[in-house]
């Protein structure tokens, strides 16, 4: 059974930064690709950032510059560092594990509960 767990919401001030984690147990975490998903109130699902089992990495045009995102297969962990904040970027942020890298949520098949990101303004 694959278990997938984010940490590392908050409220935290436009311009500020936050890390979120992310552990996945229950598969060979090294040969997975992890993505970081949101959801935005009246909104729906969107890409953030994924990785592959390699480490090449892929963002969202709105998060390019902003965030990183980083694996530590040792820890079976994927990291989100997320600088420079905006209001907008609130939402709850979900981690989720695929066997192929991609931006799209059909590709990953088993998903955290969320974490909620919380920006103000």
């Amino acid at each position: 059974q694959v278990h997938v767990v984010e940490s590392g919401g908050g409220l935290v001030q436009a311009g500020g930064s936050l890390r979120l984690s992310c552990a996945a147990s229950g598969r060979t975490f090294s040969t997975y690709a992890m993505g970081w998903f949101r959801q935005a109130p009246g909104k729906e699902r969107e890409f953030v950032a994924a990785i592959s089992w390699s480490g090449g990495t892929y963002y969202a045009d709105s998060v390019k510059g902003r965030f990183t995102i980083s694996r530590d297969n040792a820890k079976n962990t994927v990291y989100l560092q997320m600088n420079s904040l905006k209001p907008e970027d609130t939402a709850v942020y979900y981690c989720a594990t695929s066997r192929v890298v991609g931006g799209t949520s059909e590709l990953y098949d088993y998903w955290g509960q969320g974490t909620q990101v919380t920006v103000s303004s």
